[in-house]
């Protein structure tokens, strides 16, 4: 890999929300497909729009605007933990001189969000480094929907991230 891709700055997506979001759901940092795509889980190997859409009993689809649609529909906010990083390629264990979003002045602008869900153990770990909350928020760390993460299959992560939507029965 050349140098002048590891020392390229990545920036994240603005936050995707409606004023009433009762829910937020934190990544770390949009990926290399995400980033050429401009969109959040551009990836199509990533199960994070998979499992939504199945959550909220949904015909799955690829049309982003769509996608955008399922989660404002439902109260979901979306938004990366990290707002700029040095990353090369996509893996999160690769992220080196990282800047946090704001999202204490997010929260205060979204006050009916009372459940904070972490896409996987970096975005909370990094959550967790910079974000120091003023008030109180149900945090829940889930499995991460990247295809890096092989360890636990499809139907294993839908079964923990239910936790969204209790309403969907298995």
């Amino acid at each position: 890999m050349p140098l002048s891709d590891f020392l390229m700055k990545k920036y994240s997506f603005p936050p995707l929300s409606n004023p009433d979001a009762t829910v937020l759901i934190l990544g770390t940092m949009p990926g290399e497909q995400s980033l050429a795509a401009n969109q959040y889980y551009g990836n199509p190997r990533n199960a994070f729009w998979k499992i939504l859409f199945t959550l909220f009993n949904t015909p799955f689809s690829t049309n982003y605007s769509e996608r955008k649609s399922l989660l404002l529909e439902n109260s979901i906010a979306l938004w990366d933990v990290l707002e700029v990083c040095i990353r090369p390629g996509s893996l999160d264990s690769a992220i080196v001189q990282e800047v946090a979003n704001d999202i204490d002045s997010f929260l205060k602008a979204h006050p009916n969000i009372t459940h904070i869900y972490f896409n996987g153990q970096k975005a909370a770990t990094y959550f967790k480094r910079y974000i120091k909350l003023e008030k109180d928020y149900q945090l829940t760390t889930l499995p991460s929907t990247s295809p890096a993460h092989a360890g636990k299959s499809f139907d294993a992560k839908l079964k923990e991230w239910t936790i969204i939507n209790p309403e969907y029965l298995l």
